[in-house]
């Protein structure tokens, strides 16, 4: 009989530095994606701020910390990361467990915007994409999220059965600001 044994997202590929910036693993745990039925936005936000005691998240922004975040994902549509989600919020709400979907992983460092901007089409400066904000995007071909979880930290979130592309991207990216010293 075949064993089999479950293994991360980036098993093998991770953690990864390149001058001062590292790409680590991040164990998300449960990952549930919420949308409110119609007409339930606001009674579904107030029941989510019961059940898990952070805010649903506004466009382009993340609430909760590390750990336990809601992450914007769309109109109408947010990713709980983390802690379990009530049961009972499914009455409002359509619920989806999505923890074997995703790769999470963690850019963080001093050049960590620099290497963003060789992948993604979008202003990651801290000036306009402060601590929270989150954005879904291309990173390479790819669809990806990004947020801001620290003043030189990313959170990137890309379809498991893409994790060695994601991976493959960040780190060329990460080594060619690290060959030119940009950090």
């Amino acid at each position: 009989m075949v064993e089999l044994n479950a293994i991360s997202a980036c098993a093998e590929l991770l953690p990864i530095k390149a001058g001062p910036v590292t790409l680590s693993e991040v164990e998300a745990g449960v990952m549930t994606s919420f949308a409110p039925f119609k007409g339930q936005d606001k009674a579904f936000a107030e029941a989510f701020k019961a059940a898990l005691g952070m805010a649903w998240p506004a466009a382009n922004r993340a609430a909760g910390k590390a750990g336990a975040r809601a992450v914007w994902f769309g109109q109408g549509q947010a990713m709980l990361i983390g802690p379990a989600a009530d049961p009972a919020l499914g009455a409002m709400a359509a619920m989806t467990d999505q923890s074997d979907a995703w790769a999470v992983v963690r850019l963080e460092g001093v050049g960590a915007e620099d290497v963003l901007a060789r992948v993604m089409p979008i202003d990651l400066r801290a000036a306009v994409f402060k601590r929270g904000h989150t954005a879904r995007t291309m990173l390479g071909h790819m669809m990806v999220s990004v947020t801001r979880v620290g003043d030189t930290a990313f959170q990137i979130m890309g379809f498991r059965s893409m994790s060695q592309t994601m991976v493959h991207e960040l780190e060329v990216a990460m080594k060619g600001v690290a060959a030119r010293g940009v950090a």
